[in-house]
């Protein structure tokens, strides 16, 4: 069995890429595949919207690299790139989504248990992320995951801060459901 070629030290990997080197842009993306496609899922509504922003956020990396401060680390620089592009392909498709009236700020009640979320499994939480509508699912995730304000949020999505709070609000109540329902199916899957 072969080894797999070593992959050079990340300030290499760089230098190549700034130099249009081809071999060192396909090992860059490979090397962030995993973390860069983990972010990109939580963004878009399906594995190829979310492949559609990771080809895309890399593209803009390998433009805009000369803008990277190589005194931060890279990986931080490459997720606010993909979020980014995550909320461009937002904003381009946003006009083909159903929307409520986010402007309207509901108050979410208090959840009923803290061991439902305990219980829940990763994969099964990203997968009920993944239903909220694009608009609370992109609020959602850009409060609660990506740790940005509200001010942040209604200024990146060109939106009010009423209506991310709203949307986030909304997201939650809505997750609340999906969490009550999937323990419903659950209950009366060990019931039969």
């Amino acid at each position: 069995m072969a080894n797999a070629p070593a992959i050079p030290p990340l300030p290499d990997l760089l230098a190549g890429c700034m130099r249009n080197h081809r071999r060192s842009q396909e090992l860059l993306y490979r090397q962030f595949y995993g973390y860069a496609m983990g972010v990109c899922l939580r963004y878009a509504p399906t594995r190829e919207g979310a492949l559609e922003v990771l080809n895309d956020g890399f593209l803009k990396v390998f433009t805009r690299l000369e803008q990277y401060d190589s005194a931060q680390p890279f990986k931080a620089w490459l997720r606010r790139i993909l979020i980014n592009t995550a909320v461009d392909h937002y904003r381009q498709e946003v006009r083909h989504f159903y929307h409520e009236d986010v402007e309207r700020a509901d108050q979410a009640p208090a959840p009923d248990s803290v061991d439902v979320y305990s219980r829940l499994a990763h994969d099964e939480l990203m997968g009920l992320i993944q239903r909220l509508s694009p608009a609370y699912r992109l609020v959602f995730n850009l409060f609660v995951i990506d740790g940005f304000t509200h001010d942040e949020i209604a200024e990146q999505l060109g939106i009010s801060v009423g209506a991310s709070k709203s949307n986030l609000a909304r997201a939650r109540e809505n997750l609340r459901q999906l969490l009550k329902q999937l323990n419903h199916d659950e209950y009366a899957r060990a019931n039969r």
